[in-house]
This record gives structure tokens, C-alpha cells and sequence, in this order.
């Protein structure tokens, strides 16, 4: 028994959703830690505690923000190509079983 579909529409749209899940993680999980990172070696490099890593993370959080936006609006965009095309390849499906 496969976890993936076999019908390769349904594989479509959940390779697209896997795809999602992984990018959006990743827009959120880098940059925070990344940038809370080097908020706290200004801190030991300056004092200041905890002011770096509070401005770094709500920066980070911010540009994780604006990039995720647009990345939905790209997939949604997508989304809307890959669901016409499953529509396109379901009636021509459909015509030849007729």
C-alpha cells in the first residue's frame, strides 16, 4: 500500500502541497534563527542584553512575513494553473472514455 496516490492529479496536489509545507517551514525556521544567532553574538560583542537578539527576531520575523506573502500569492497562482489542467486532463479523460 503506497502513502501517495496513484492517480496522478491527486499526486499533483499533494506534491504541491508537500512543496508548501517545506518552503514556508524553512522561510520561518532560517531566517529567525539565523538572525536571533547574530543578535546574540552582538550581544556578547557589545552588551546591550537582550536588545540585539528582541530586534533581530522581530526583524527576522518581519522579513519572514513580506516573503511568505509573496511566495502565497506565487503558489496560489499555481495552484490555479495545476487545478486547470487537472480539469483540461480530466475532460479529455473523459472524451476518450466516450
Amino acid at each position: 500500500m503506497s502513502l501517495l496516490p496513484t492517480d496522478s492529479n491527486d499526486r499533483k496536489y499533494i506534491m504541491l502541497g508537500l512543496r508548501i509545507v517545506g518552503d514556508f517551514g524553512a522561510i520561518i525556521a532560517v531566517p529567525i534563527v539565523v538572525f536571533v544567532l547574530f543578535g546574540q553574538w552582538l550581544e556578547g560583542k557589545y552588551g546591550h542584553a537582550p536588545w540585539f537578539t528582541i530586534s533581530a527576531f522581530v526583524l527576522a520575523a518581519f522579513l519572514s512575513g513580506k516573503m511568505i506573502h509573496k511566495k502565497a500569492k506565487l503558489y496560489g497562482e499555481e495552484y490555479k494553473r495545476l487545478d486547470k489542467n487537472v480539469i483540461i486532463d480530466k475532460k479529455e479523460k473523459d472524451d476518450r472514455e466516450s
